[in-house]
């Protein structure tokens, strides 16, 4: 590795518990074990191929300042910030988790929250938290919306809306992984209060927050436009279990229905009044950035999308998804904008085609940075339809840890440096992983 590139690891200042955890060291992103770069083509110069491929004899644009991507945080506060830490664009200086401000680096950067902050925890509200003080330092920031996300959104926003077989499942639709968040806003704003008194008896708030018995047969008559018969049946499916399993994961919890209610209630009013505490989250949050040759997004890409940034640009998928999750809950959630936050590129997801592929390569995208699918070895290379996608959840929450074999929280940060590489920084990885497209270019040709 030339000396240049080694600079370019971060000086991981006031690293604190994290210090022994980070790498210190660079090494080639290749193809290998542990997910360095996934094959699914066994041609061995395949990774060389897309790289050439995509531009076509024309440069990869690179961002004019470097872009910090941190993805998946899932509502654990000390896993953000200690990615913060690795990006190198902050330093802690207290004793507080908030405790830090912006670097030399930080101030030059922009960072990306990759979606996915919300749900899980243990820290929902710390992690808002943390992620404003970011804001608040004079960082530039970016929030991508993230399935969890959105979920939230749309849940709490339902229960205002007149009751439709379109919109009456969708508080319910959050399933048992919003729990965690429920519990941490009754506990700090409600607990040992009196409910407010606009919080009905418990059967009616069973039925104000969980579909009709009805719906299950109207919801396939309304979603027939959006869903084919087996995305229809997969629903139907879903939300039985869903309703089957809300209100005992709720009593686990602690919480009876008038107590979620009233929750709720407080949620819509932190999140979605002009003047609530977290009213910037969703009024900050987009679908996708993009950055030079690079588009940054929750999930992936599929050719909707690539039609949609063809036919205009990524600013008008941002407008859409600002439109949709406005006015019309539904159409958004159903449709194909929520793709790019919830896709895996299964076979029942949305398809990306060359088509596609080839759509975007031809507006300079090159590659894709995203989180969704997570990692427990660091960053990793995939390509779909031979494009480049760097896949960036390094498995930060400790929850998702646990049930993977791994300690503690993580740390981890995708850095896209304007000097033409890419470093995929992990806990989880003893190198820091360099992927510099320009070699691969001076190799084709």
């Amino acid at each position: 590795m030339s000396p240049w590139v080694q600079r370019l690891i971060p000086e991981y200042s006031g690293k604190r518990a994290i210090s022994g955890r980070l790498p210190t060291q660079a090494r080639h992103w290749f193809p290998g074990k542990r997910g360095a770069v996934a094959r699914r083509d066994p041609h061995p110069d395949q990774l060389s191929q897309a790289v050439a491929g995509a531009a076509s004899g024309r440069a990869w644009r690179w961002p004019k300042r470097p872009i910090f991507f941190i993805a998946d945080p899932h509502a654990d506060a000390e896993a953000f910030v200690a990615s913060l830490l690795a990006s190198g664009g902050v330093v802690h200086d207290g004793p507080g988790l908030n405790d830090f401000r912006l670097t030399r680096s930080g101030r030059k950067a922009l960072f990306i929250i990759g979606g996915d902050c919300l749900d899980k925890g243990p820290s929902n509200l710390a992690l808002l938290r943390s992620i404003r003080h970011l804001m608040d330092t004079g960082a530039r920031v970016r929030l991508l919306a993230g399935n969890h996300d959105v979920r939230l959104l749309m849940g709490i926003r339902a229960m205002n809306l007149k009751r439709h077989p379109r919109t009456e499942h969708l508080f319910v639709r959050m399933g048992d992984k919003v729990v965690p968040l429920l519990r941490e806003v009754y506990d700090a704003y409600l607990k040992g209060k009196k409910l407010p008194r606009n919080v009905p008896a418990e059967d009616e708030c069973r039925k104000r927050l969980f579909p009709s018995p009805a719906w299950f047969d109207s919801f396939p008559r309304e979603a027939g436009e959006l869903l084919n018969a087996s995305g229809v049946q997969r629903e139907l499916t879903r939300m039985r279990r869903k309703v089957d399993h809300f209100e005992a994961a709720c009593a686990k919890a602690g919480l009876s229905l008038r107590q979620v209610y009233a929750t709720a209630l407080k949620c819509r009013e932190l999140f979605l009044t002009r003047r609530g505490e977290f009213a910037w989250f969703f009024r900050e949050m987009q679908l996708a950035h993009r950055a030079g040759s690079f588009l940054f997004i929750h999930a992936g890409l599929d050719d909707e999308l690539a039609r949609q940034i063809s036919s205009k640009n990524v600013r008008h998928l941002n407008k859409l998804y600002r439109r949709q999750v406005r006015k019309d809950l539904f159409r958004f959630y159903y449709g194909p904008l929520a793709n790019a936050m919830r896709t895996k590129y299964r076979s029942n997801d949305l398809p990306l085609s060359d088509k596609g592929v080839h759509r975007v390569y031809k507006r300079g995208l090159y590659a894709v940075v995203h989180g969704h699918r997570n990692r427990t070895h660091g960053q990793q290379i995939m390509l779909r339809r031979g494009m480049i996608h760097i896949e960036s959840d390094v498995t930060l929450d400790r929850n998702s840890r646990r049930k993977e074999g791994l300690k503690g929280y993580g740390a981890g940060v995708t850095i896209i440096s304007p000097e033409g590489l890419v470093l995929g920084i992990s806990t989880d990885h003893p190198y820091a992983k360099v992927f510099e497209p320009g070699s691969y270019l001076r190799r084709a040709s």
